[in-house]
């Protein structure tokens, strides 16, 4: 199956087309405004440079955090309103998930800045699973915590491949979702949110 898949989470996002397990094609994205108002022209860009139609595709995945606030939602929104409008199904996928992908050991250990001198991090196997909560905490905290033989990956640039290929493997298992029930995985609550309780 053909899966479009979407990394907006930060400024260097990525979309890209796989078909099963293979990536057909993967474009790097950077925007430093984000990519609310150029997120659907560079779709229609990567479809057509595939020869593909958009009613070709056969499912939809999205980066799901941790990363900034809108970035998350705006590609979340944007394949949760594709699936809706086309009656396909869409699966949500960490990005720490999608990280861990890239490693080679039997424990890999992704992390990524979350700002204010904290990183989100987790520790995954080699089938993607979680041995360890993805957290958000100082870097020397996490680091010292974890195994002796654990890989540690740092944020490679391009996600959306990994989260394509992860995705057809979520479809192949029947745990794609309807769009109206895929969510963020913020890790830390937004910026807006802390500030709102803080007043109350």
């Amino acid at each position: 199956m053909k899966i479009l898949a979407i990394d907006t989470t930060s400024e260097r996002g990525s979309i890209a087309i796989t078909e099963g397990e293979q990536v057909m094609v993967e474009v790097a994205l950077h925007s430093t405004d984000g990519f609310a108002q150029v997120l659907f022209r560079e779709i229609e860009n990567v479809l057509a440079g595939s020869g593909l139609r958009l009613e070709e595709i056969d499912g939809f995945a999205s980066a799901s955090g941790p990363g900034t606030f809108t970035g998350v939602r705006v590609g979340l929104t944007a394949v949760k309103g594709l699936a809706e409008g086309m009656s396909r199904k869409v699966v949500a996928v960490s990005n720490l998930k999608a990280m861990a992908y890239f490693g080679t050991r039997d424990l890999r250990a992704p992390w990524m800045d979350a700002r204010r001198g904290d990183i989100y991090g987790a520790v995954y196997n080699a089938g993607l699973e979680v041995i360890r909560d993805e957290v958000v905490m100082k870097y020397d905290a996490w680091l010292a915590a974890l195994p002796a033989d654990v890989e540690i990956l740092s944020e490679p640039r391009l996600l959306a491949g990994a989260i394509g290929t992860i995705a057809a493997r979520e479809f192949a298992a029947g745990r794609a979702v309807d769009p109206a029930v895929v969510d963020a995985n913020y890790v830390r609550r937004s910026d807006a949110e802390m500030q709102w309780k803080d007043a109350v």
